[in-house]
């Protein structure tokens, strides 16, 4: 945790803000991270390219292609209700699925009634995933509006960066635990993790997609402890990871520019 802290303010201190489009190359990073975890086969550069140019890579599936529009879209949906400070309120949870599975959510037909996953729709039936079984359909409506009133009242009282960021990744546990919806929970959750994070202007958390199994394996084991400490560690590794790369790649980058007098290849 202290490690993390200092890195905060090594990262604050070189303000990345300033770059020219740093924020937008970064946002395009997390949304190629997020998807790759559900299963996009897009590479970084192919991301880059159908986000910034709309260019559509060859051979890949077009639910890929969609899934990363759709993802991208929502983040900027996310980022920028944060910066409005304003109450947050169930519906917000609904919208953020909703723009996730705008292009790729299917119909559910149960006997509950039917259920349009592309308009934020909760679930009517129950679910698992792996070993892990969630909670029961009938409870998913007052399970989500209990998480939401809780974060609402927690983001007028929290101070630290330490209180900020744990009550990031404890939105993001809860709410990917809770599964309120038939599809894209992890990526909705991860959102509203992001979402705290720029509301207090903390730089935003990546799961990495070469993590992804460590990944599942501390929310397993923080639903088995009944614990979110295993989930905790985890997500401290990945913002440090976070953190490390994106400093390293700065000074690198910098050093270089000061050594080089000119470029010799120009002509």
């Amino acid at each position: 945790m202290e490690k993390v802290l200092a890195l905060i303010q090594q990262y604050q201190s070189l303000n990345f803000e300033t770059i020219i489009d740093y924020e937008k190359f970064n946002d395009y990073a997390i949304v190629h991270h997020s998807s790759s975890i559900e299963g996009s086969t897009l590479t970084v550069n192919e991301t880059r390219l159908l986000l910034e140019e709309d260019i559509t890579p060859k051979g890949k599936p077009l639910s890929h292609t969609l899934m990363t529009k759709d993802h991208y879209v929502a983040l900027k949906f996310v980022l920028d209700e944060a910066e409005s400070s304003n109450p947050i309120k169930p519906l917000f949870i609904n919208s953020i699925n909703a723009l996730v599975m705008k292009n790729t959510g299917g119909i559910y037909n149960t006997i509950l009634g039917q259920v349009d996953a592309s308009k934020g729709e909760y679930r009517k039936g129950n679910v698992s995933a792996g070993s892990s079984y969630f909670p029961s359909y009938d409870k998913v409506i007052s399970l989500t509006t209990d998480l939401v009133n809780q974060l609402d009242q927690k983001l007028l009282t929290v101070k630290s960066e330490t209180e900020i960021l744990e009550l990031s990744f404890a939105a993001h546990f809860n709410l990917v635990s809770i599964h309120p919806f038939y599809d894209g929970n992890g990526r909705t959750s991860r959102l509203l993790m992001n979402y705290i994070q720029r509301r207090f202007k903390l730089p935003l958390a990546i799961v990495y997609k070469e993590d992804k199994v460590e990944y599942f394996n501390a929310l397993q084991e923080s639903r088995k402890l009944e614990s979110i400490a295993p989930f905790n560690l985890f997500m401290y590794q990945q913002y440090e990871k976070y953190l490390v790369e994106e400093i390293n790649q700065y000074q690198e980058i910098h050093k270089k520019g000061t050594q080089n007098k000119g470029l010799s290849f120009l002509f």
